[in-house]
């Protein structure tokens, strides 16, 4: 599995058989209506030469589910399958196309690709935001979206993934870094990639006390 890292929360995963993207986040739309988050890293256009076989959205917040960045993938005749709870389920589907659109609310599985996705609870300010895990059939790939920590998460966890993507930023809804690592403990997680900084702020990941964790830099691939 090549996993690359597209800045805040966003994932490409790639298999010989597919791509998946989560949450892909290319344009300043955020910093146009706050101007306080205002983007601090360059949008590598490259990405939406990319034709994904899935997307996913986890949320309905604008740097996850951004209407700039994902018509430009979605507005692309190719068909693929596009995974997200209800709240963006609804606005998405009014592009049309010939994408297959799959309401992925909490408790919800999809197989496809040689692929196992499925939906957990994520607790955030979105009430129907989700996590993913991802399961190659070797490895299980947890991305736990926007969340705060919530006891009601873990009994949607039945195994410890073998790699967990999380938010360490501890605003907006999101965990901070003692939560973030309590999370990782809770979980059994082998390794963690904090996500969800640089982008807005200049929070140093590094910081993250999680000891078996990586560092992804934006546009490269994380190398687990």
């Amino acid at each position: 599995m090549k996993i690359t890292y597209l800045g805040q929360a966003g994932l490409l995963f790639e298999t010989e058989q597919a791509r998946v993207m989560i949450d892909p986040y290319l344009s300043d739309s955020v910093g146009k209506i706050n101007p306080s988050k205002k983007r601090r890293l360059p949008i590598d256009e490259s990405f939406f030469d990319i034709q994904p076989n899935v997307m996913i959205f986890t949320h309905d917040h604008l740097d996850h589910y951004d209407p700039e960045t994902a018509h430009r993938f979605l507005l692309k005749d190719k068909k693929m399958t596009v995974l997200s709870p209800e709240s963006v389920y609804l606005k998405a589907r009014e592009l049309g196309g010939t994408h297959n659109y799959v309401l992925f609310d909490r408790g919800t599985e999809w197989s496809e690709f040689g692929l196992l996705f499925r939906s957990v609870k994520a607790e955030h300010s979105d009430k129907r935001a989700i996590g993913v895990i991802i399961d190659d059939g070797n490895k299980k790939y947890y991305v736990t979206g926007d969340t705060l920590y919530n006891e009601g998460i873990f009994a949607d966890i039945k195994e410890k993934p073998d790699v967990v993507f999380l938010p360490i930023n501890g605003e907006g809804n999101n965990m901070n870094m003692t939560d973030a690592k309590r999370f990782c403990e809770r979980i059994g997680a082998k390794t963690a990639v904090p996500l969800h900084t640089g982008l807005f702020d200049s929070l140093d990941p590094n910081d993250f006390a999680f000891e078996n964790k990586v560092i992804p830099e934006i546009y490269k691939e994380i190398k687990l």
